[in-house]
């Protein structure tokens, strides 16, 4: 079992009630939530929003992330962007998110990289984006964490581990699959119906950490960190 439990919020505005307006406040007072219990990772996963709309989001979560964490450098929650390494760059996000069959983990950094020279080497490009982006990406399969881990991605999401509540017609790859995907040289998190009931079973897998969407939003947050293991 990992010594750490690393956490990754993945965040959804949709599932909150009210219009646009209140659900964007209720999502920025949920991603302060996850910086100030020292939640690893949050990935920002609108995918209906405009493009407009997803920078200024990013940039408000980045700036909330900052003032939770202003006394650790670097930063203890980092900021992911779902598939957009576009929105990433022009934010200051430390990375992306790749759902399966998106681009490969290769390009990002490429463009990491024309990015940080088209900025010129100093303090400026440094604060737009970090030095090395952070890559998670999800998988499905054993194989497919295998693969991510030759991709070089950093992390990888294996789900549905569990049946999910609102997708029951998701076959769920259960503990053993997530044991042997866990065998792969990467961190591996699970994602998918992961409750507080069975997060340790997936830890004792070897997974280095939980992902989840309603176990973060719907809970408090502060105290879904202190009951999971080893936190």
């Amino acid at each position: 079992m990992a010594d750490t439990c690393l956490l990754y919020y993945i965040t959804d505005r949709t599932a909150f009630p009210g219009d646009e307006r209140t659900r964007r406040i209720r999502l920025l007072d949920k991603i302060a939530e996850a910086a100030a219990a020292g939640v690893h990772y949050i990935q920002i996963r609108e995918k209906d929003i405009s493009t407009r709309d997803l920078e200024s989001l990013a940039r408000e979560a980045i700036q909330i992330i900052r003032d939770h964490n202003k006394l650790a450098t670097p930063l203890t929650t980092a900021l992911l962007i779902n598939s957009r390494t576009d929105v990433a760059l022009s934010t200051g996000a430390a990375g992306v998110h790749l759902p399966t069959n998106n681009i490969l983990p290769s390009e990002v950094r490429s463009a990491w990289e024309r990015n940080r020279k088209k900025c010129g080497a100093g303090a400026l490009a440094r604060e737009i984006s970090p030095p090395d982006p952070l890559i998670s990406i999800s998988c499905h399969s054993p194989e497919e964490v295998v693969q991510a881990a030759a991709n070089g991605a950093t992390l990888a999401l294996f789900a549905p581990v569990f049946e999910k509540k609102d997708a029951p017609a998701s076959a769920a790859q259960g503990l053993e699959t997530l044991r042997r995907a866990c065998a792969a040289k990467i961190s591996v998190l699970a994602l998918g119906g992961i409750t507080l009931q069975n997060a340790a079973s997936c830890l004792q897998t070897g997974a280095a950490g939980i992902a989840a969407i309603r176990l973060f939003q719907e809970n408090n947050i502060a105290e879904i960190v202190c009951a999971l293991p080893h936190h």
